[in-house]
């Protein structure tokens, strides 16, 4: 009845938020049979699971999924993000249409009928659900997969549409264990009826710290099932939350290890009363997820696993005396 503490996501190779350099080593050392420096493996060497982002932007592919758990330990944990058809169906649309979009020109838009069409085509199916349940059977065969996570946009309202819609996906996925994310206030101003909603098919009410604005979700971090817990820290940047030049800069955000025992607390008195906890970070901005999910597990008195590149400690010097450095790396004192 431990907690399990990751990051979301462990791959940001590119933008103004890599990781590379950071968390992944500045000189990656391609490991013995391989012809790159495998980042999953590294990852799993520091924590036991992680929250998959792929997942949200196409269907997993059994290939990938199994060679996600060849890689990693055995006792190592995914969850995974639902398809973004499943969530949002918007955004499936709009990707959709940006092929259609470069085929009319720029400015050009949809004809009638090929709208009705993505109309159409955005409604789910029960094909996409067996797609996706056959693209992650080499996790959950493997017993490594922890949950998954449907999180919507803060334009699912509570509407008896959406609960009858939230109803018809938590059963499809019954036999998983389902982590839920509502973002609009409605849902928690309705408390009592998205708690009925949600137990009835034991899904746990995903937790989440983010910038609150006038229709964010209000909630009380505790467990609404025993199944298990599910918690996400998407960082505090009210500034860039909505207006950013690039989509990493609203998850730039650095919690102080003040900002962060509330949630080791929660985390620590959730495990009592559940079978399994998930803690995640998402403010994954230069390796800063990473950071917070270090100083969390040492807030949980958890053990610091692996080691670390010198370059993350002197970004971040929260981490001195927490965490192992590479071998000959002298640990950079803390400033002041």
């Amino acid at each position: 009845m431990t907690v399990r503490v990751g990051t979301s996501g462990w791959s940001y190779p590119s933008g103004p938020g890599t990781w590379n350099g950071i968390f992944y080593p500045a000189t990656r050392s391609k490991r013995a049979g391989t012809d790159r420096f495998d980042e999953l493996r590294f990852y799993a060497e520091h924590f036991d699971t992680v929250e998959v982002n792929t997942t949200f932007y196409g269907q997993p592919r059994a290939e990938v999924t199994s060679a996600w758990a060849a890689r990693t330990p055995p006792r190592f944990e995914f969850a995974l993000k639902l398809y973004q058809k499943f969530t949002h169906p918007k955004m499936f649309r709009e990707a959709a249409l940006k092929p259609v979009r470069r085929s009319l020109g720029e400015g050009g838009s949809a004809p009638g009928s090929e709208g009705a069409l993505l109309d159409l085509l955005a409604q789910v199916t029960r094909s996409d659900i067996d797609e996706f349940r056959a693209g992650i059977d080499p996790i959950a065969s493997a017993g490594k997969l922890g949950a998954l996570l449907a999180q919507f946009p803060p334009s699912f309202k509570d509407t008896p549409r959406s609960r009858d819609y939230l109803s018809q996906l938590l059963r499809a996925f019954a036999d998983y264990r389902v982590a839920v994310e509502l973002r609009h206030r409605s849902w928690s101003d309705a408390f009592g009826e998205t708690l009925g909603l949600l137990n009835a098919f034991n899904a746990a009410w995903t937790q989440i710290d983010e910038p609150k604005f006038t229709f964010s979700i209000r909630q009380n971090y505790l467990p609404n099932v025993t199944g298990f817990y599910y918690m996400r820290l998407h960082g505090r940047n009210v500034a860039h939350w909505w207006r950013h030049e690039h989509r990493d800069d609203r998850y730039n955000y650095l919690y102080s290890g003040d900002e962060l025992k509330e949630f080791s607390e929660t985390a620590g008195a959730a495990k009592e009363l559940v079978k399994k906890t998930y803690l995640y970070t998402n403010n994954h901005f230069a390796a800063k997820s990473v950071v917070n999910a270090v100083m969390l597990k040492a807030q949980l008195g958890q053990p610091i696993e692996g080691e670390y590149p010198p370059e993350i400690v002197e970004r971040y010097p929260e981490l001195t005396g927490l965490v192992s450095m590479s071998p000959g790396v002298t640990s950079p004192s803390r400033a002041g």
